[in-house]
């Protein structure tokens, strides 16, 4: 007799981490200085950059800005501003370089967002799919991995740790954002 195992959707799903604490509240964790630390993989896994990112949040209600700053080792700089909205634990959010809208569900310490973005390849633009998964650790620390797909294949995979910070050291954030 052979035995074949039945495998069934391995797939994580946002509402196994509902029990998890301490509970992710974006509007909380994402308000203020953060600071952040980063690599991207390719699709072996190999780190094909590494970089470090100044964050400022600020809501207003439901509604919030992310001014992100990221410099990468190779010297280059990009700027990303996030239009962020919650109702309930759900997200959504924009920004220059995503197509169309980001989409996120918040439950216990954690968070799943995806969105579609629009990335400078070799004189090329491609739009990669990320499904991002944000893990709160405590009140000021938390873990963000994010896997990339283009044409439903994995391409690359990005590991960010992020900090709430007093004050940024590096530069002062003009908030080029605004809600």
């Amino acid at each position: 007799m052979i035995f074949i195992p039945f495998v069934t959707s391995c797939a994580v799903n946002i509402d196994q981490y509902e029990e998890n604490q301490p509970v992710l509240d974006l509007s909380e964790f994402f308000d203020g200085h953060l600071e952040a630390y980063g690599i991207v993989q390719d699709y072996k896994g190999k780190v094909s950059r590494r970089f470090r990112a100044d964050i400022l949040g600020q809501w207003d209600g439901d509604n919030g800005v992310l001014d992100e700053l990221f410099f990468f080792t190779d010297g280059e700089e990009e700027h990303r501003c996030w239009q962020l909205s919650k109702q309930g634990n759900n997200y959504t959010g924009t920004a220059g370089d995503v197509i169309g809208r980001a989409e996120g569900q918040v439950a216990g310490n954690a968070l799943n967002w995806k969105y579609t973005l629009s990335v400078p390849v070799k004189g090329k633009t491609w739009k990669i799919n990320l499904n991002d998964w944000m893990y709160l650790v405590d009140d000021k620390n938390l873990i963000n991995r994010a896997k990339m797909y283009k044409f439903g294949l994995e391409v690359g995979q990005v590991t960010l740790y992020i900090r709430k910070v007093s004050s940024l050291p590096h530069r002062n954030l003009t908030n080029g954002c605004k809600l």
